[in-house]
């Protein structure tokens, strides 16, 4: 067996720590906080906001597509239950919030 020894030294000046390195050894954490703050915290509760508008201003005959990729036109709404015809006889059920995207946006979204 190799037997490894390390011995600890300390200089007389490092006994009481700067306050002020503390602060510096927080400040790279403080930095990555802000980067993902702008690059992913906010634009993630910005698109949350624009789809819970989308949402709520549903109307009939709105062309949508599910968050399965189902094609379809609204034929009824009622409170969060959303009734879709996708052929000529066929109609489903789902949910308000599964509704991903307006295939066709309105005249006024398109002006902005």
């Amino acid at each position: 067996m190799l037997g490894l020894a390390f011995a600890q030294t300390g200089s007389a000046g490092a006994s009481g720590s700067c306050p002020t390195s503390s602060l510096m050894g927080l400040m790279p954490i403080a930095v990555i906080f802000i980067i993902f703050y702008f690059l992913l915290i906010r634009p993630q509760k910005k698109s949350q906001k624009e789809h819970a508008k989308m949402i709520s201003e549903l109307t009939k005959n709105d062309e949508v597509v599910t968050s399965g990729g189902i094609y379809g036109t609204i034929v009824n709404i009622q409170n969060d239950v959303v009734t879709l015809r996708v052929d000529d006889n066929t109609r489903i059920k789902i949910q308000r919030s599964s509704v991903s995207k307006l295939k066709k946006p309105k005249i006024a979204e398109k002006e902005k």
